[in-house]
């Protein structure tokens, strides 16, 4: 869930003039990308791109949810670490909306940025997956995307990265993602409440993390992205942290949603 580098960040209403460098999920780390880890990047972004085209060309698909395996989650039962929302503009080429944390703090933006930066995060690997949601959908959430004001509708700044699935008190990159599908899906929505309520109704089921209290102290006292207090007291003691995760979305939009299988690209 991280990025150093962001190009153009958004906020409800305008661009976020003079933001500084923002990840989703490490430390900020100044130090320039290795040549090879670039290059890399740029080739995932390539073919991610080349593989979205032919997408395009051949069914019209024009909104994907994208994502990237950014860090090792293996041990919490997780391939996929960050999901953000790209789009083919109206002459291409593809660009994606995401939240991302301001450098380890508790504070987070929205940002629009090519397949490139996307990938220049030196991950853990470099692999790409995708769904296309149904063309209702796609069509619902391509102006959106594209709108600074609706794209940041029920984005909340306050950032924990394993924020409370059905909490409103922070909101993690992959829970920005899916309360927007919800607002596409049902435009007069207005608070982050009601999106969670459409996803319940649409069989959303996030992923349960199993997180000892000595992982919860240590993560609250040393990291300012990392927050218990908006999970329930009795799933919390119990080691049981409820949280939207990448492999959760990936699997909901086809099961419940009717969205074409997860596509994979793999260097």
């Amino acid at each position: 869930m991280t990025i150093r580098f962001a190009i153009v960040a958004i906020v409800a209403g305008a661009a976020l003039a003079g933001a500084g460098a923002a990840n989703a999920g490490r430390r900020c780390d100044a130090r320039p990308p290795a040549p090879q880890a670039v290059e890399r990047g740029m080739q995932l972004a390539q073919q991610t791109a080349a593989a979205l085209d032919a997408a395009h060309a051949r069914d019209g698909t024009r909104v994907v949810l994208l994502a990237r395996a950014g860090q090792d989650l293996t041990k919490y039962g997780q391939h996929w670490s960050h999901v953000g929302w790209a789009y083919r503009g109206a002459e291409g080429p593809w660009r994606v909306v995401h939240k991302l944390n301001e450098c380890g703090t508790d504070r987070s933006v929205l940002m629009r940025q090519g397949l490139g930066e996307f990938f220049l995060d030196d991950p853990w690997r470099y692999e790409a997956a995708w769904v296309a949601p149904p063309p209702a959908l796609q069509q619902a959430l391509w102006p959106l995307l594209q709108d600074n004001r609706r794209a940041g509708t029920l984005h909340q700044p306050r950032y924990s990265m394993v924020s409370y699935a059905w909490g409103t008190r922070y909101q993690q990159s992959n829970q920005w993602a899916i309360e927007t599908l919800a607002l596409a899906a049902e435009p007069g929505l207005a608070r982050r409440e009601q999106a969670q309520a459409w996803l319940r109704l649409k069989d959303y089921r996030p992923a349960t993390l199993r997180i000892g209290a000595l992982t919860r102290l240590g993560g609250r006292m040393t990291a300012g992205n990392v927050a218990f207090d908006d999970h329930p007291d009795a799933q919390r003691f119990a080691d049981r942290i409820e949280t939207v995760t990448a492999d959760s979305v990936l699997e909901w939009l086809p099961r419940a949603l009717q969205a074409a299988p997860a596509q994979r690209l793999a260097l």
